[in-house]
Formats: structure tokens, C-alpha cells, sequence
């Protein structure tokens, strides 16, 4: 549970920030910390369709008294903001009696002062899915995107895939042995404003909102690989509740692996701040007053990003392995629901020579016969079946100077004998263009001596 008491005061400051972005707070930002005029906390909510300003100060301290709800209610009067506003007080201790009284006498409507002692963060904490260790937030976040598709089925992806081979015939794919791991990521929501002067004025400016989707696992912090990007930070994108949904997950898949996060909120928000200023920065031309032309590289400044939002959730990649005959495939993709993203697609490479891997990218065909999967220049079609067979099991033999395929030994030995039976121009016929070359070769040896001989 929480050590509140080990917080420092600006530890505690910047906790509340994360709790008020939990709770649905906007806007939710710090004040400078320097020349403090009694507001550590400013955030927005909207009450009965009207957006309100909240100025919350914050108390890391035994007890708080009369005075601080007093000069905090001060502050909200005073506070410049176009609309209502009310006051709130957060400590780690407790209010004394005059303070609660002098709360009560403001009322629960504008103007007000909410008091929000040590227990009351606890139970928020509890209520948030918040757990705090020696002062500081960990991530316990219980949400995943959805790891399936929702009315496909577990595997879908895996037979979407597989029904892409020619000849694999769907009846015959057996369920795969999937491993389901949950690797904790972060979206970062921030705004950049700034603004860039020389002396001939605004040479650049940027009023944008970015969102950063960062791996937070035990690891360094990083920004997840581009495909990524866009599955993790869809708002649309179904999500389940993992305290809920687990033990059905264990059911779904052969193994369940989950890592907790690796940091507090509030460092990825930190770590995030400088990737945020780096995807903004950029170099500029621009002419002075003296007509000569420079550059200048706008980088905002650590006060120009505001973090809107962080939402952890736990990002479901699917390892999958499929026995097919003699062979073994991996297909592994990252999923969210009905999208997905692949990463590992054995079942579209030839096992000869390594053609193929990516989807839509050359055909390639099951050999039923051994379990393969090849491209074109490893399948041929078995001679006394008429199916598909890769040169990698295929029994061979010349026959009319033609080199056959046969699943064994035993469909070899069956055509041999049929082969032997079959009168001459049926077995010339085993070897099609040796036959079409020979005529061909014939009829212009006719036209020649026809030329010679003047017919």
C-alpha cells in the first residue's frame, strides 16, 4: 500500500498529477515551482456541460490548518481563468477541525474547497488501480487490448493465414500450440506549443498534439517500432479487463506470460518529454535585415510540452507454433482485436530456400506428402496422383528422358509398371516437349530438302 509519508513534497505534487489524470481530470498540469502563489495543481472539469477550473494545492505534511483552506480559497478568487472555478486541498496527513469547518462553510458549488486528506488517496489509489510503494507509483495497470479476434476465434489470424497456401486445405489445420504474452506499453498524449524569434520577427511555430507509444517493461524506456504505433494507440481499439478475463485467457492459450511495468508514471512522463521535444525540432531558413540568409534550429523548450494524458495498457503479442507433417511453423503477430500486426510468418516461406515470408508476396503450396511448404521452383505435380509434391521427399525417374515425381517408392514401382505397358507413342507422350521438338525438328528438316531438291 501507499508510504505517502515517504513522499518529498514534490514527489507528491507530481503524484497528484497522475491520480488527476486517472480520476478524468483535463488539462492537468503543474504550476512553476518557484514564487509559489499557493497553487501547486491546476486542472479543468466538466460539470453539467460546463468546464470548470480546479486549483488544487498540495501538502505533504502532518496536518493541515484553517490558514491553507483560507488562502487557497483566496487563490481560486484571484485564479485568471474565464469561467468557474473551485479550490482543492490534497494532503498525505490530515485537516484539523477548523479547516474541515471553514471547507463546509464554502459549499459544495463554485468557490468551493475540496479537502482530500491521506485516506482519501488511498482509497482513490485503490480505485485507479494505483499502488504505491515507497513513495512512488507503480504501474499495476489490469487492461489489454483484446488478444483475439472477437468473433473469429483465438487462432483466427494463424488460419487466415494458412488458407493463403495453396493446397493446405482448412479441415486440416491442426489448433496450434500459442504462447500469449502481455508486454506493458505506454501512450504518452502531449501537446507542444512554441513559438520561434529572431530579430525579423516569428520564423517558425508548432500548436500540435502527439502521441508517443513507449515499451515499459523492465527495459530502458523506447518508442515502439512504427507498425506499432498506430495498434497500440487506437482509442477504438477493444480492450478487456485482465482481473476479469485471465483465467479465460489461461483457457484460450498454452501458456500466459506477463511482465509488469518498469517505471512510475510519472518518469515515463519525464523520459517522454525530451522525445517529444526531438520530433518537433526542426532547422528553419529565413532572410535577416541584412539581407543575408541563415538557419536556425527550433527545439522547444521543456515548458512548451504538456502532457494531456498517460495510458498504460499491456499489448498482446501471439506466439504460435504449427505442426504440419515433418515440419514446424512459427507465425507471431501483435493483436488488438480484429487487427493485428504480423512479425513472424513461417507458413508463407519455402523451407528449401527461404522465397517468400511476407504475405501477398509469390505463391507458395503445401506438400501433404511430407508437410512443407514450398515456392514454385521446389513443388512439382505428383505423376500418378496428379497432386502436389516438393522436391525435397519426391521419389524420382526418368522416363522418355523425362524426370518424374512420386510421393514413394511404392507409387514409383506402381507406375514403372504401367509405364511398361503403354504403347510407344503413349510413353513418348511422358515427355511432351521432347515430342513437340522432335516434329518441329522434322518439319524443318522436310522444308529444307523440300528447298534443296527445288519442290
Amino acid at each position: 500500500m501507499a508510504l505517502l509519508d515517504e513522499l518529498s513534497g514534490y514527489e507528491f505534487e507530481d503524484l497528484m498529477v497522475d491520480v488527476f489524470r486517472h480520476l478524468g481530470y483535463e488539462n492537468v498540469r503543474q504550476s512553476a515551482r518557484t514564487a509559489d502563489e499557493g497553487r501547486d495543481v491546476l486542472m479543468e472539469e466538466v460539470v453539467d456541460d460546463r468546464r470548470r477550473a480546479v486549483v488544487v494545492e498540495c501538502k505533504h505534511t502532518d496536518a493541515v490548518g484553517r490558514p491553507v483552506v483560507q488562502k487557497l480559497h483566496s487563490a481560486v478568487a484571484t485564479y485568471d481563468y474565464d469561467g468557474p472555478r473551485r479550490g482543492m486541498v490534497a494532503t498525505t496527513g490530515r485537516f484539523t477541525g477548523p479547516a474541515r469547518e471553514y471547507a463546509s462553510d464554502l459549499g459544495d458549488g463554485d468557490g468551493s474547497v475540496e479537502l482530500l486528506d491521506g485516506a482519501d488517496l488511498r482509497e482513490i489509489g485503490e480505485e485507479i488501480g494505483m499502488d504505491l510503494y515507497n513513495g512512488r507509483i507503480e504501474i499495476l495497470r489490469a487492461e489489454a487490448l483484446w488478444p483475439t479476434h472477437p468473433t473469429a476465434g483465438d487462432h483466427a489470424p494463424l488460419f487466415e493465414v494458412a488458407d493463403e497456401v495453396e493446397n493446405l486445405a482448412p479441415a486440416s489445420v491442426p489448433d496450434p500450440e500459442t504462447v500469449l504474452e502481455l508486454e506493458p506499453t505506454v501512450t504518452v498524449s502531449a501537446r507542444t506549443s512554441a513559438t520561434f524569434e529572431t530579430s525579423v520577427g516569428v520564423v517558425h511555430s508548432v500548436d500540435e498534439t502527439t502521441d508517443l507509444v513507449i515499451r515499459a517493461d523492465r527495459g530502458s524506456p523506447r518508442v515502439v517500432a512504427a507498425e506499432l504505433q498506430s495498434l497500440v494507440s487506437d482509442r477504438t481499439a477493444p480492450r478487456i479487463d485482465l482481473e476479469e478475463y485471465e483465467r479465460t485467457l489461461e483457457n484460450g492459450f498454452d501458456d500466459l506470460e506477463r511482465s509488469r511495468f518498469g517505471r512510475t508514471e510519472t518518469a515515463y512522463k519525464e523520459w517522454s518529454v525530451d522525445k517529444f521535444r526531438a520530433i518537433h525540432t526542426t532547422t528553419v531558413g529565413y532572410t535577416g535585415d541584412n539581407n543575408v540568409d541563415y538557419e536556425k534550429t527550433c527545439t522547444p523548450n521543456q515548458s512548451d510540452v504538456s502532457i494531456l494524458s498517460i495510458d498504460p495498457v499491456y499489448l498482446p503479442r501471439v506466439r504460435s507454433r504449427l505442426s504440419l507433417g515433418e515440419y514446424d511453423y512459427r507465425y507471431e503477430y501483435y493483436a488488438a482485436g480484429p487487427s493485428w500486426t504480423e512479425t513472424t510468418n513461417d507458413l508463407h516461406r519455402c523451407v528449401h530456400c527461404e522465397t517468400g515470408g511476407a504475405r501477398g508476396h509469390g505463391n507458395v503450396t503445401y506438400c501433404s506428402n511430407c508437410g512443407s511448404i514450398n515456392c514454385d521452383d521446389h513443388v512439382r505435380t505428383e505423376r500418378l496422383e496428379d497432386e502436389p509434391v516438393c522436391t525435397g521427399c519426391a521419389v524420382t525417374e526418368r522416363f522418355a528422358l523425362s524426370r518424374k515425381y512420386f510421393y514413394d517408392e511404392q507409387n514409383l514401382e506402381a507406375f514403372r509398371e504401367e509405364y511398361a505397358e503403354m504403347a510407344l507413342h503413349e510413353k513418348a507422350m511422358e515427355n511432351v516437349p521432347l515430342v513437340v521438338g522432335t516434329a518441329l525438328a522434322a518439319v524443318f528438316l522436310l522444308v529444307v530438302l523440300a528447298a534443296a531438291v527445288g519442290l
